[in-house]
Parts: C-alpha cells; sequence; structure tokens
C-alpha cells in the first residue's frame, strides 16, 4: 500500500523531495525507518489502494534509481514539499553513489566458489572447526526464511565437509553443474588450486 494516499481527485507531482515530516515511513529500497528530518524521495504510484508515493531515502534513491533522482532534480521536486529540505546534496555526489553502487555489484562473487581464507576467524559451518588462515574454504548458499520469503546467504565450509553439507534439507547450493560454477565463480584462484579444492570436496550426492 502507498504512502500518503492523495485525497479525492487532487493530482499530485511524480516526485517529492523533502525532510521526512516523522519516522513512520520505511525506505522501500532498504527497509529501514526513515528518521524525522533525513532526506527522502517520493514515488508517485498508482496501486490497488488509491495514488501515493512510495518513499526511499534519497542516497539509497541514487544508488538503484539515479535517472528517476535526475528527473526529480530536473523538475526542482523539492518545491512541491510540505517540508523542504534546508540543504541538497549535489546531483554529481549522488551520480557518484550509484557509480559506486555498480562497481560493488560488478565485484560482488557469485555462490558457488572458491578462496583462501584471509583471516583465520571463520568457521566451518558444517564441521564447526576453524578455518587456517590462507587455507581454502568453498562458499555454498544456505536457504534462510526473512520476512515470509526464502532467500540463500554465503556459508563458509572446509572442501572435504561441502559433499556432507550439500544433503543438508536448507542447502541452497546444487550438485548439478557445480564444478563448472566453481571455476567460473572463483575468480583469480590459480587453477591447480581449484584442481585440489574439487579433489578435496570428491563425489558429490
Amino acid at each position: 500500500m502507498p504512502d500518503d494516499p492523495a485525497p479525492g481527485e487532487k493530482q499530485l507531482p511524480p516526485y517529492v523531495i523533502e525532510g521526512a515530516r516523522s519516522s513512520r515511513s520505511r525506505c522501500k529500497t532498504c527497509r529501514r525507518k526513515i528518521d524525522q528530518g533525513s532526506l527522502r524521495i517520493g514515488l508517485l504510484i498508482e496501486g490497488p489502494y488509491g495514488t501515493g508515493y512510495l518513499w526511499h531515502h534519497l542516497k539509497c534513491a541514487a544508488r538503484r534509481q539515479i535517472e528517476r533522482v535526475e528527473e526529480a532534480y530536473e523538475l526542482e521536486a523539492w518545491k512541491e514539499a510540505k517540508q523542504p529540505p534546508a540543504k541538497l546534496p549535489e546531483l554529481d555526489e549522488l551520480r557518484k553513489l550509484q557509480q559506486a553502487a555498480d562497481e560493488r555489484k560488478k565485484e560482488r562473487k557469485t555462490i558457488p566458489y572458491a578462496e583462501a581464507d584471509p583471516s583465520g576467524r571463520a568457521k566451518c559451518k558444517h564441521c564447526g572447526e576453524t578455518i587456517e588462515k590462507g587455507s581454502m574454504r568453498v562458499i555454498l548458499g544456505r536457504e534462510v526464511e526473512f520476512g515470509g520469503q526464502v532467500r540463500v546467504g554465503p556459508i563458509n565450509v572446509h572442501p572435504r565437509c561441502v559433499a556432507a553439507e550439500m544433503q543438508a534439507d536448507d542447502c541452497g547450493t546444487k550438485a548439478e553443474g557445480f564444478e563448472g560454477e566453481l571455476r567460473s565463480n572463483s575468480r583469480g584462484v590459480p587453477t591447480e588450486r581449484l584442481d585440489a579444492v574439487l579433489v578435496e570436496i570428491g563425489q558429490l550426492p
């Protein structure tokens, strides 16, 4: 249900940039509360309960929807606000947030992958033993229910524990096509180290 539904036939602008008038709204990007006075942008939608705004932190919207933020700036959407912001970030500053978000997305690794453990502090989620610094670990997916939805999060596993872990009911990584995915996703890992990891993993269920 959109926030702030329009009363009657009042025509609402497509965007509003303002300081949040309360702490009741939540950012539709990060799902966190928008504190009173924090900069937010409202994106007009027409839903089953009427016309109203979906609110986002201004910087969250810039990371995901920079084109709409640019359009809102072009329309000077703060002039439509009931609580106009005292100061706005420069559009170039918001564009840099979007570029940084894109770079992080490109660098994000895809499960499953193998890597050398960087710290020696991680523990294998299957056997509970510490993974030694510099030794190889495999990152598998584990299904977690969150907010009524099932998501797949990363877990660290010894190569020797991979086959057993993949038999768990909540394992989100499948055996079919595993070797090919592991090889393509393990960027920067030498072939000989990957070969050794796969030998240690052994036959999958």
